[in-house]
């Protein structure tokens, strides 16, 4: 499933999982192990959120540059619709949350995958 991705948001995944890496790296030498659960926590609710709307945008059968632009209004929409119930609900479950490790690394992904646009296809 995963191989069918474009290129630009293939390599921004590893993007993702290497800033996530090294995010839960710091953390857990600044805060201890729930600073690096916090921290892993924070990039994978990133790039689940947009890996899915990767996905969702992928779907889409536009054959207009409306319908092009309705496609990416609609996966920017499920993106940040599941950020915001994948951070609840690792706020809501995950009582020893480092918030500052959890939301800095979901802020650094988040912006690392918006980079998509300037990875080349080729």
């Amino acid at each position: 499933m995963l191989r069918h991705l474009s290129r630009p948001v293939a390599t921004v995944l590893i993007w993702q999982l290497v800033a996530t890496a090294a995010a839960a790296l710091g953390a857990g030498l600044l805060a201890g192990q729930h600073g690096a659960i916090s921290a892993a926590a924070g990039g994978l609710v990133s790039m689940v959120a947009g890996l899915v709307a990767a996905f969702v945008a992928a779907r889409g059968n536009a054959k207009s540059a409306g319908g092009v632009l309705l496609a990416a209004l609609r996966a920017e929409g499920v993106k940040i619709a599941l950020s915001v119930i994948l951070l609840w609900l690792v706020f809501a479950t995950y009582q020893d949350v480092v918030a500052i490790a959890f939301i800095a690394s979901f802020l650094a992904t988040m912006l690392i995958f918006a980079m998509a646009f300037f990875v080349r296809e080729t």
